[in-house]
C-alpha cells in the first residue's frame, strides 16, 4: 500500500510542477488531482496499522503503559523533527526565493509525526484508565471515536471556530490557516488528516489478535466489505437535504468525504491482501513493493527534482505526454534508488552479522 501510495503521489505531483496552464484545465488533470487525495491518506492510515502492531508487542512483552507511551511518543517527535529538518533543507535549497515562513510549513511528515505523538497519548490514557479488562475493544473504541471527533470537528475548526487567537504556525496545525490569513487545502493539518491515522489504529488493534492472524484473510475481505458500506454511507450523507454546518466544502472538510476515503483505504487494504496473496505481488520483483520498503527516502528525494531547483523538465510548460514522460523517468529513477537503499542496508546487516576474524 505504501508503495501505490508513492506512485499515486509521483503522478499527483509531476502533472502539477510540470503541465502548461491550458493543459491543467483538461480533464485528464482533474483525475490526476483526484487520485492525489490518496497518497497523505494511506500515508496516514499505514502509520496508524503500524503504531497498533507496535504497540501491540510492547503490551505482550508485559511493558507498562509510560514506558510505551514513551517510546511510541518519542518515535513521533523523531517524525516530527524529520519533517522540520526536510523543510529546513527545501528553504536552504530555495535559499533567494522561498520565504522563511515555508519552514513552518505543516507538510505531511509533520501530520505523521503529531499523529503518531497524539495516538501514544491516546493509547497511554486508554492502558493506563482500566486495567487489563477488554483493553483491546476500548483501544478500538476510542481511537474510532477520536477518528470520527476529528472529522466531525473539521469543518467549524476552519470556519465558524477557528482557534485565531492561536499564533499563526500553531493555527495552521489545527486548519493550515498558514500565514496566509485563511486555511489553506494545500496544507495537512491534524484536521482531518490525523483522523486517517486513527482509523488506521482501530483497524490495526482489529487486526493483529491470534485469531484474526489466523483468518487474516477473512478478516481483511471483511474490511473490504465494511469499506463498501461506508462508502455507500458517505454518499447518502452527502446527499441528505440537512447540513450540521453553516459552511460545508465536501472536497476539504466534509466529514461525508473523509468516510468515503476511509471506505476507499479499506477496499485498497483488501486489493492489495489479493495482490500480495494470488496476484502479481507472488511473481518475483515488485516495484510497488519495493517503493514502499523506502517510501520516506523516495517522498524526500523526489520533491527536489518535481518542484525544486533541479526540477528535471521546467515547470508549468510541459504537455501532457511530456510530463508524463518526466513521470515514468521519476518513477524508474526512484525505484533504482530503493533498490540501492534495501540492497547496501542489506549487505551492512550482512556483514555485521559475520564474526570478524581475530
Amino acid at each position: 500500500m505504501r508503495g501505490l501510495a508513492c506512485v499515486l503521489m509521483f503522478q499527483t505531483h509531476c502533472y502539477d510542477s510540470w503541465l502548461r496552464p491550458e493543459a491543467r484545465k483538461t480533464t485528464f488533470f482533474m483525475w490526476s488531482q483526484l487520485g492525489g487525495t490518496l497518497p497523505a491518506p494511506l500515508f496516514l492510515f499505514l502509520a496508524g496499522i503500524s503504531f497498533a502492531l507496535v504497540t501491540d508487542k510492547f503490551r505482550q512483552k508485559g511493558l507498562p503503559p509510560g514506558q510505551i507511551a514513551r517510546t511510541t511518543i518519542r518515535r513521533g517527535a523523531e517524525i516530527l523533527a524529520l519533517g522540520y529538518l526536510f523543510r529546513l533543507q527545501e528553504f536552504l535549497i530555495a535559499w533567494g526565493w522561498a520565504p522563511w515562513s515555508d519552514l513552518l510549513r505543516v507538510d505531511i511528515l509533520n501530520t505523521i509525526g503529531l499523529s503518531m505523538m497524539l495516538m501514544g497519548a491516546m493509547c497511554w490514557i486508554v492502558l493506563s484508565a482500566g486495567g487489563t479488562a477488554h483493553v483491546r475493544g476500548r483501544l478500538i473504541l476510542s481511537a474510532t471515536g477520536v477518528a470520527l471527533a476529528i472529522s466531525l470537528l473539521t469543518p467549524p475548526l476552519w470556519t465558524t471556530w477557528r482557534p485565531r487567537w492561536l499564533p499563526w504556525p500553531l493555527e495552521s496545525y489545527v486548519n493550515g490557516v498558514h500565514n496566509l490569513g485563511q486555511p489553506q487545502a494545500w496544507l495537512f493539518p491534524v484536521f482531518p488528516w490525523a483522523g486517517f491515522a486513527f482509523a488506521g489504529l482501530a483497524l490495526g488493534f482489529l487486526l493483529w489478535p491470534d485469531w484474526s492472524r489466523a483468518r487474516q484473510a477473512q478478516t481483511i475481505g471483511l474490511a473490504g466489505v465494511a469499506g463498501l458500506m461506508i462508502i455507500l454511507l458517505a454518499r447518502w450523507l452527502d446527499g441528505r437535504p440537512e447540513s450540521l454546518y453553516v459552511v460545508y466544502d465536501y472536497w476539504h472538510t466534509s466529514p461525508s468525504f473523509f468516510l468515503l476515503r476511509v471506505g476507499l483505504l479499506l477496499l485498497i487494504l483488501c486489493a492489495s491482501e489479493a495482490w500480495c496473496r494470488w496476484g502479481l505481488g507472488q511473481w518475483g520483483f515488485s516495484p510497488l513493493v519495493q517503493l514502499g520498503q523506502t517510501s520516506l527516502l523516495v517522498y524526500w528525494v523526489h520533491i527536489e527534482f518535481v518542484y525544486g531547483r533541479v526540477s528535471i523538465l521546467p515547470k508549468h510548460s510541459e504537455s501532457i505526454r511530456g510530463a508524463t514522460v518526466g513521470l515514468l523517468i521519476i518513477f524508474l529513477a526512484m525505484l533504482a534508488l530503493s533498490r540501492l537503499r534495501t540492497t547496501w542496508k542489506a549487505r551492512r546487516v550482512t556483514a555485521a552479522a559475520i564474526p570478524k576474524e581475530a
